[in-house]
């Protein structure tokens, strides 16, 4: 496994996430596919085993019980300094804003829940979810600037957003000398690529960490035809990938002869590229053998010519998943996450 320095930050990540969306109580929750708390144990121990040391959840994962199975199994497997956890909050509800809570109480309260499942005192890396029209940024940037100050988190980062968003809160945050979004974790894969216009290069020009997640399109970049359950179950997939055009298809074949070519897997292949683009791509398993898929994509050697003949094929595509719903004027009224049954004090 390879390691990179968080952005500006002097937080070391290992050069993949583990994603673990996939492990939570899959009686709660948004999923049934997620993987119970012994066998979530499993995987991430397999994967520190192998040299993953960062780690990206949320408290929106299965009602909070992701956050828990994470917490739980790490502090069984490792000291608190060698390993990253990532883990992130939501804007405030429509109810909250209709009884009056502010801002600053709801960031706290998403903040110590967070902190109480994951039983830790502190986490490394603090994610925005997804961009809150109904807030202000200096209410936002003000209270996650403090959590920075207590010691509560280590760092920022932002989920969901565009260039301009990004440029103007870190704008904001460093001209009232605040601490300022360190990462950006976006969609981002081989048939998914509409980050290259602005946001990959913005990230470059201010040594943004960029830690893209849907890595390998929920399996599409990883099989010719996939079988998952998770293929099957999840529709918040099939809205990001099922209606998708032709050219991803000569791409996913693209994938499949260089795997051939190179003796090794798709996943190897998609994930080798997306590694010669980003710092740290999040990458969801449920099983041991895509842990090994995903540290081989560190040693494989893809030539120049290689990447190019992956890229080039490539076209335009619609915002989905949750970036499309990052507009003033069409806000659901069911966001695509929430926390489910916990109880947010």
């Amino acid at each position: 496994m390879e390691y990179a320095k968080l952005g500006n930050t002097e937080i070391i990540v290992s050069r993949f996430c583990l994603g673990c969306m996939g492990f939570g109580d899959p009686n709660r929750g948004q999923h049934s596919w997620t993987l119970d708390e012994s066998k979530s144990k499993e995987i991430i121990k397999y994967a520190y085993d192998n040299g993953i040391t960062f780690f990206d959840t949320a408290i929106a994962y299965q009602s909070g019980t992701s956050e828990q199975y994470v917490g739980r199994a790490l502090k069984e497997i490792a000291p608190r300094d060698k390993y990253v956890i990532a883990t992130k909050f939501l804007p405030r509800t429509d109810d909250e804003i209709k009884d009056g809570v502010s801002a600053k109480k709801h960031i706290n309260s998403m903040i110590n829940q967070s902190l109480e499942n994951l039983d830790l005192d502190y986490v490394d890396l603090y994610i925005y979810h997804m961009w809150d029209y109904k807030t202000s940024m200096e209410e936002i940037m003000t209270t996650l600037n403090d959590l920075v100050k207590e010691g509560k988190v280590r760092a920022l980062g932002i989920s969901n957003c565009f260039a301009w968003q990004l440029a103007e809160i870190n704008n904001f945050a460093q001209k009232e000398k605040m601490a300022q979004f360190v990462s950006v974790q976006n969609h981002y894969n081989l048939i998914y690529r509409e980050d290259e216009r602005e946001m990959l290069p913005y990230c470059r020009m201010k040594n943004i960490a960029t830690t893209p997640y849907s890595s390998l399109a929920a399996g599409r970049l990883s099989k010719l035809e996939s079988k998952s359950k998770r293929r099957k179950e999840d529709s918040y997939a099939k809205f990001k990938y099922d209606s998708s055009q032709e050219a991803d298809k000569i791409i996913i074949e693209r994938v499949s002869e260089i795997a051939e070519e190179l003796n090794c897997s798709m996943t190897e292949v998609s994930l080798a590229w997306l590694l010669s683009k980003v710092t740290s791509p999040v990458v969801g398993a449920t099983k041991k053998e895509q842990i090994d898929g995903i540290v081989k994509a560190t040693e494989l050697d893809i030539s120049p010519k290689q990447l190019l003949y992956l890229e080039e094929k490539y076209q335009p595509h619609n915002l989905s998943g949750v970036l499309a719903q990052n507009n003033p004027y069409s806000q659901p009224t069911k966001p695509v996450w929430n926390t489910g049954d916990q109880k947010i004090n």
